[in-house]
């Protein structure tokens, strides 16, 4: 979701559902579907959409062709419609967008009217379900983010949680079963409108357009009952209550507490901590995604045992690392090689020949955003390394492309030297931000390694013995944090050492 300000009138609905749904684990809730067509709801809905942007669905209708026409009057329309239950969504468009390892992944694009519909329900639905999702779920979420995953993962590796189930969940979204996310919807909800919404967004037909321009639909969705459109704005709601199965499962049934293996969530993406037994833990893992009608990547999934091998995890790689001051070992992070080839290549791709007649400030400019867009996110562990690679990289390409347009010959280093191009010019020095990065506040009794070198330290007294899980709810209460699951009783990293 984008970050407007939510209006006082929405606010206030989100609350009062929020706190019901979290007072009442068992409370259904049976009249949502008129707070759907509300018009501070779906004006603010429309907003959303209008700021995350995106291209028109299969009508052609772009946001500037409802400014045209009159944005209050279309959403007038759109509110009659769904009050009188005449509203039926169009055909998802199907685009597709590559991935890392050359592959292509679907990408579903509704119609402006379907995704402001959808992102009125998501308004209504999300704190209903926000109030029932588990720790262990960090996508999608508000003030959760990918790397709370991320220091997660980093706590439970840290303490003694040394086997990983690394698991990999084919097509996630186009295999979500209708009928069993349903009843995971009904659990809460019992208005039959609401319900008849969701079922018409999860069946509605795809078309696609070959090379030729020849367009073709598929109804591939409501023929096997199953699928959610990746790209939809209630698809993320959705495929966050499925998973919560799992989860819960998970520790229902006891295999948490039995094989002391933690479950780390991100959308598809997921990894198990495990003490021991971690064998124990994948064949069960397969066994309950079967039964949750999902299916196991068997090539990408497996058992990794630090610290000798390594995983790769949201787009950082855990494993050994080593201190450059002492030279000594312990389990962190670092951004995956993947991670950095990528942004290279956006770097690259933004400095080629074809890109010589853009003014010299534009391509710097766009250069500075994609590299601090990438450091944002890498900033966990030492990526001085990583920092330093993506950094020469930029000021090789942007010498190149100097070069090129102004038609220079000779050595682009001395052309262009480094204090000229970081300070004359404005290139972004991602090494110096390493000394301001925010290492884990939420967590200060567990020091992780700052950006250049520091080790591990586990206490306040700068041992490398984690406190016992007395010691560290005590110091969890103090900062008035929450927790996340995982037993905490020694840490193993001194088997680095």
């Amino acid at each position: 979701m984008s970050n407007l300000t939510t209006p006082a009138s929405v606010q206030k609905l989100q609350t009062a559902l929020h706190d019901k749904a979290k007072e009442s684990p068992s409370f259904r809730f049976y009249a949502l579907y008129d707070k759907v067509y509300r018009k501070d709801v779906l004006a603010f809905a429309y907003a959303c959409c209008k700021a995350n942007g995106g291209a028109a669905g299969v009508d052609n209708q772009t946001f500037e062709d409802i400014e045209t026409y009159g944005e209050e009057r279309w959403l007038d329309e759109l509110a009659q419609e769904l009050k009188n239950r005449t509203y039926q969504p169009l055909p998802v468009r199907r685009v597709y967008i590559p991935k890392p390892d050359g592959k292509q992944r679907p990408l579903g694009v509704p119609a402006i009217r379907d995704r402001t519909a959808e992102m009125a329900a998501v308004l209504v639905l999300e704190p209903i379900f926000e109030a029932d999702l588990p720790l262990e779920q960090y996508a999608y979420r508000r003030d959760r983010s990918a790397l709370d995953a991320v220091r997660h993962v980093h706590k439970l590796i840290n303490t003694g949680h040394g086997e990983i189930v690394d698991a990999d969940l084919s097509s996630y979204f186009d295999t979500l079963p209708h009928s069993e996310l349903l009843k995971s919807v009904a659990r809460r909800v019992v208005d039959g409108a609401m319900l008849h919404l969701i079922k018409m967004w999860l069946e509605a037909p795809v078309e696609e357009t070959d090379e030729r321009g020849n367009k073709r639909r598929s109804t591939r969705n409501r023929d096997e009952g199953r699928g959610s459109p990746q790209g939809s704005p209630i698809s993320p709601l959705l495929s966050n209550l499925y998973m919560r199965r799992f989860v819960l499962g998970w520790k229902k049934l006891g295999h948490e507490r039995r094989l002391k293996a933690y479950i780390v969530n991100y959308a598809d993406d997921l990894v198990i901590c495990c003490r021991d037994k971690a064998a124990d833990a994948l064949v069960t893992m397969r066994g309950m995604m079967t039964k949750l009608k999902l299916t196991v990547n068997e090539t990408k999934t497996r058992v990794c045992k630090l610290p000798e091998e390594k995983f790769d995890f949201l787009g950082y790689r855990f494993g050994r690392c080593y201190s450059p001051k002492t030279g000594r070992a312990y389990l962190g992070s670092t951004p995956s090689k993947k991670r950095v080839q990528r942004v290279c290549e956006a770097i690259s791709q933004e400095t080629g020949r074809n890109r010589t007649l853009l003014a010299q400030e534009t391509v710097i400019t766009t250069l500075n955003r994609i590299m601090i867009g990438w450091a944002n996110y890498f900033c966990l562990g030492p990526v001085s390394p990583a920092y330093r690679a993506v950094e020469r990289h930029a000021r090789k390409r942007l010498r190149q492309w100097l070069c090129a347009k102004h038609k220079l010959r000779g050595q682009a280093s001395k052309q262009f030297s480094i204090t000229t191009l970081h300070q004359v010019l404005g290139l972004v020095e991602l090494t110096t931000r390493t000394s301001s990065l925010p290492w884990a506040k939420s967590w200060n009794f567990l020091r992780e390694p700052d950006a250049r070198d520091a080790p591990v330290r586990f206490d306040e007294r700068e041992q490398e013995t984690e406190p016992c899980q007395t010691g560290l709810r005590r110091a969890l209460r103090k900062q008035r944090l929450r927790m996340p699951p995982g037993d905490y009783r020694y840490c193993a990293c001194s088997r680095l050492h």
